[in-house]
Formats: C-alpha cells, structure tokens, sequence
C-alpha cells in the first residue's frame, strides 16, 4: 500500500519498543560496553604499581653501585673514573637489579621484567661518584587503552664524609722493623749510628731496602691521603704518633702540659707531674781500694806544707783509665837551713789504688736533668754529662696483677689520672747513664752487701776504667746501660719522640715517619704503646684539651691505629718503662728470669689498656704486620677490626680499609 512503511522497518520499530519498555538484559549490554575503559583502568594500577616497585629497585641498585664504585676508586688526578671502580660500581648494580645475567650492562632483563637496563657510574669534581641509571618498564594490560611503555630514571651519589676525627697511630719501631716482611727469622741488621735533632749520639738498626718500616711510611702517608680526600672544609681531623719499644719517649709531651709544681722553689718552672728526686740502680763511690804494692818515694828540695799537701784522697783523682796513687805521708827532713821556709827531703808511701763502688739503688736528683740541660753524671770517675732524651719511667703500679678492674685501675694503666702531687702519680725520666747492671764481684763488704735489695759493694776485677765492663752478659757483669753494647743489643732504647694530637699538614706527616729518629731499634713491649697511646687521646687525661670537642661540633670520632710486626718479647734484663725489672720487680713480682710469667704479666696490661681505650669510646684498629695475629692483638682490636698484612702492600691495603671506615662511606643523593 502506498505511504505505509516496509514490513520489516515496523518489526523493528516494534523490536525497539519493545525493548524501551522492557530494561530486562540491559545489564550484560552495559557491562560489554564498560569492560574496555574498566580493563584499562584496572590495568593502569597494576602497571603503576610495577613502575613504582622498579623504580625503587633501581634507586637501590643505583645506590649500591655508586657506594661499591666510590669506596674502590683509585685517588688520582684523572677526571673520569678508574677501570676498577667502574667494574666494580657495575657488578654491584647489576647484582642487585639484572634478572637474566649479572654481569651484562646494559641487560636484557631487569627486575620485574624491565628492558633496556642502563648503568653509567662517574667522578664528580670533587672526588666522589655519581651514576646515572635507566629501565624501560613494558606495560601489560594497560596498553588495551593505548599507554606506552615507561621509561624509569634516577640519579645516585656516594661519598665518603668525615665527622671531626682524631687518630692516634701507635707503631711498633723495635729493631725487627729494619728487616723485610719476610724475615721472619735471620735478619741481623747493622747497627749504626745518628745524630739526635738534641746533637746527642744515637743508634739504630740499619734498613734493608723495603724494610717493614718503610712500609709503614708509606701505609702512614696513603692514610692520610685517603682521609683527606674525603673530608670537606670544615671537617677537623687531627693526628698524633706514638712509637714505642721497651718504653715510650714522652717525657717532653708530660713536661708541655704539666702546671708548675709549687713545692720546688730551686727551679723556675718545675714541671708538677715529674718528679724532682728518684732513685736509680746507678753506683756511687765508696772509696778506694789497693791496686798492687805500695813504694816509698823521696821527694828532695820541698816544703813541709807542700810534702803534706801531696797526701790526697783519690777520690778526685783518678786517670781516665781508673787508675790513681794514693799517698801517705812518713816523714819531712829539713835539709837546708837558710831561706824560708825551709827546704827538705819528703818521704811517702805511694800506693796504687782504684775505686771502689757501691752497686745498689740510690736516690739521684733528676731536678736539671727533667729540664733538658746537660748535667753532671754522678756514676762516672772521669768528667761526664748527659741529657735527659725524654724517655720515661712509668708512675706505680700493681705488681704481679693478672687482672685488672677497670673502675680502679693502678697509676700506670688509668689513662686519665692526672699527678695530684704524689709520687705514685708522677712520671721518672730514664737516666740510661747512670744504670748499672749488677753481678757477682770478686770481692764483697759485708757491711754494706744486702742481695735482697741487690746492693753489692766491689772494686771488682775489670778494667774500662776499673768497676765498668762492655760486656752484655746481662746482669753477670757491671756494665753501664749507656754502652753501645747494650743500646745496639736492645737492652736499653728510647726512640723518637711522640708526637700530640694536632691537626697536621700531609708535609707535617711525611715530616715525622721520615725524619732521622724515625728509626727501628730495641725489644716489643706492646703494654707501653697502648699505654700512652690511650693515655694521648683520651678525653679526659692530661691530654684530654688535644682531643677536646671543636665549638660549635660533636665531640671527634677517636681512633687507634696499633701496629706491630712482632709478639710480645719481655726481658728482665731490659731498662724500660719498669726500670730493670730483675730489680725492681714492678710487673712480675719476683719471678725474673721466667720470660714465660713476664710475657703474661705484660699481656695482660695491655689488654687492660685496650679495654681502658675501648671503655672510652675509642674505636681500637689492630694491625699485625707479618705477625699472625694472636690472640691478644684480637682482644685488644674493637669488633672486627684486627687486620694481619704478610708484606708492604698488604699493610698498605690493611691501612686503606681502616682509612675508608674513618672516612664514612654513605650514600648522599
């Protein structure tokens, strides 16, 4: 029919209708409309979920390569970064973030599936390393709503910082020091002779060439490097030396920041922690005593007072050789009766004679000596000065201890006792001169021979002069500790000088591990380096305002560095910090002559001390330099921090991982 529309168009009309009328099943349609947006959505979280997981990886990752890249790098004047820095800044990113192989950068695949990993670590201007790292993450379900895949970036920096520091280097100088690493037995250096900066004469153990100490020079010197191409312009960091044998020359150290004693009124400006008399196992004379037989001898043409006047004590004079005439008078005959006075014929009795010594322990005024002028040697029988090198006699202690409480310890252990005006507090200069050692004499007074205090009386049977003998026989002989036989056999030391805390220039360094005391010579006593190594950096002792907090600063990070290339080696017979300890029996109580019991007793004062050290928040690095490290050395280090080195380089590299813990390896951007 005309104007009527298709039958097909009104069913669908009516298809239509119906379904406005009737919403039931609309629901499934909605839904397959609302899927593609709602799947993309969904999508999109997961995804960024995934970008934001891989992105903190890769800053971790970055982290890491740019911290294992800065503590390898190489310290040079090149701007790019060494090789091995490079390697190792990669290996530790990719370790931490390739999926597929490690050691391939770029990767192929990272963490959670990312592509094209990049890794590019560098050197910065001021000697740190940065990095740069890139990963492609591809999207999964979101790219249904077209997102493309991203492409993740960070950036990464490691540095190593200094807080304000102090280091105190205490280095075994003993006379081993000379040889190679690899010596261990068989190196008999010569020794020789130098000039003190004081112009005294000293002797020391010639180096063989790459000697252990030389070594340490150069460990020293790169520590230093290390340290100070890490800090910034405000960081403070301050070194200090102590070289120690059988003793420690501090002495000057003491005297520089002790107040004047009030008590002595003899000498302007007497040092309050010395002390102003101190007894020595020295000599003093007797007398003398026949030396062969007596003659008479006639003198004609004399006075009576100038025939009396030749009778003399001998005392004041002997010959160089120890050799006097001692003259007695019998007569005076006048011969000549005109003029006066009258001349005569002088009739005496001349007997040779050579002195006679009291060997025991005397009381000596140390006053000159402990102000560094050249005095008067009291033991000599011909004219004799000496000056006083700054080696010290340690303040009392408990003797034959095996332990020790660190809430009291003895004098010589507690490093921040400050002298108070006793004599147990204050410190004894060494007086090598005047030491004798003490044997059995041909002939003895009883009247004044008393073993138990070691005091012997005796002309004795050597020549030298008369009563001295270069004999090293230890204690059999009397011989004066100042000998070259005993300095060259290491029975008496006193090394250089220790050297305060202060904030020293790498010249000021090379200055002191290379000057002319700077030099190996006497036995291992490890007890009197840690001593007054602690003694120098604590906060607390008579050093305590060269270690004290700059204003305005945290207080320093304390450090020791104890290095040693042998174990510890007591001898009774050795003059050190106790005295001659067969004599005095200051640390083992009696029991001379058992190196086995001294090697204990000195063991455990220096694990005492590195306690004290460590009791003080002192971090405590041990280094044994082709010593194995035995037991006492790893007590002594802080935790984890005992190192052995088997030659130079290794002491080297032993110095570089304590230097870069010093420097603080962290993370800054």
């Amino acid at each position: 029919m005309t104007g009527q529309a298709p039958r097909t168009e009104v069913a669908a009309r009516g298809l239509m209708v119906t379904l406005a009328h009737d919403a039931s099943g609309n629901t499934l349609a909605m839904m397959a409309m609302f899927l593609i947006p709602l799947t993309g959505l969904v999508g999109s979280t997961v995804d960024m979920g995934r970008i934001y997981v891989a992105k903190t990886r890769l800053q971790q990752a970055c982290d890491a390569g740019a911290l294992a890249g800065r503590k390898t790098m190489a310290y040079t004047n090149n701007t790019a970064l060494d090789d091995p820095a490079v390697a190792q800044a990669n290996a530790f990113f990719a370790n931490n973030f390739n999926k597929d192989d490690p050691t391939k950068i770029p990767a192929v695949t990272g963490y959670m599936g990312t592509t094209k990993v990049a890794f590019t670590p560098t050197k910065t201007t001021d000697n740190q390393v940065a990095a740069t790292a890139t990963a492609t993450v591809p999207m999964t379900v979101s790219k249904i709503i077209g997102t493309k895949d991203v492409t993740l970036t960070v950036t990464c920096e490691a540095r190593f910082d200094v807080a304000d520091t102090d280091v105190m280097f205490v280095l075994d100088t003993t006379g081993s020091m000379a040889c190679l690493a690899s010596q261990t037995a068989g190196c008999s250096p010569t020794i020789k002779s130098y000039t003190r900066p004081d112009g005294t004469t000293g002797y020391y153990a010639q180096e063989v060439s790459g000697s252990k100490l030389s070594g340490v020079r150069t460990a020293v010197l790169n520590f230093y490097d290390t340290v100070a191409a890490s800090k910034d312009d405000t960081t403070h960091i301050r070194y200090g030396f102590v070289t120690y044998t059988s003793t420690v020359n501090a002495g000057y150290a003491v005297t520089q920041v002790s107040p004047v004693d009030p008590t002595v009124t003899d000498i302007t400006n007497y040092p309050l922690y010395m002390v102003r008399n101190w007894s020595y196992d020295t000599r003093r004379l007797k007398g003398d005593m026949t030396d062969g037989t007596s003659s008479n001898v006639s003198k004609p043409n004399m006075t009576s007072a100038a025939c009396t006047a030749l009778v003399r004590d001998p005392v004041t004079g002997y010959a160089t050789d120890g050799t006097a005439t001692a003259y007695t008078y019998q007569s005076w005959t006048q011969t000549s009766t005109s003029g006066s006075p009258a001349l005569g014929t002088c009739k005496l009795s001349a007997q040779p004679v050579k002195p006679a010594w009291i060997y025991d322990y005397s009381q000596l005024d140390v006053g000159n000596y402990v102000m560094g002028n050249s005095v008067d040697d009291p033991s000599k029988i011909t004219a004799a000065t000496s000056r006083w090198q700054g080696c010290l006699e340690e303040r009392d202690t408990t003797t034959g201890a095996t332990s020790f409480d660190q809430t009291k310890l003895p004098p010589d252990l507690d490093p921040d006792l400050i002298p108070n005006g006793s004599t147990a507090t204050k410190w004894r200069p060494m007086w090598p001169d005047v030491i004798y050692y003490r044997g059995t004499a041909t002939s003895l007074d009883s009247s004044v021979l008393d073993n138990g205090n070691n005091k012997n009386w005796a002309g004795t049977n050597s020549t030298n002069p008369r009563g001295d003998s270069n004999s090293t026989t230890q204690t059999g002989v009397w011989t004066a500790l100042n000998l070259y036989q005993n300095i060259s056999s290491g029975y008496v030391s006193c090394g250089k000088p220790v050297q305060r805390l202060d904030t020293l220039t790498r010249a000021q360094v090379s200055a002191y591990v290379n000057a002319s005391d700077f030099v190996p010579q006497g036995g291992t006593y490890h007890d009197t380096g840690m001593i007054w190594g602690t003694r120098m950096i604590s906060p607390l002792g008579i050093f305590k305002n060269d270690t004290s907090t700059w204003p305005g600063r945290n207080a320093p990070n304390r450090y020791i560095v104890f290095m040693t290339d042998g174990d510890m080696a007591p001898n009774a017979n050795i003059y050190g910090l106790y005295g001659i300890e067969a004599y005095r029996k200051r640390v083992a109580n009696g029991n001379q002559g058992n190196l086995t019991t001294y090697t204990n007793y000195h063991n455990q004062r220096f694990l005492a001390e590195c306690a004290a050290a460590k009791a003080r928040n002192i971090k405590v690095f041990v280094v044994g330099f082709g010593q194995q490290l035995t037991n006492e050395l790893t007590t002594c280090a802080s935790d984890g921090q005992a190192y052995y080195a088997s030659d130079n380089k290794s002491l080297d590299t032993a110095f570089q991982k304590i230097a870069k813990q010093v420097a603080m390896l962290r993370v800054t951007k």
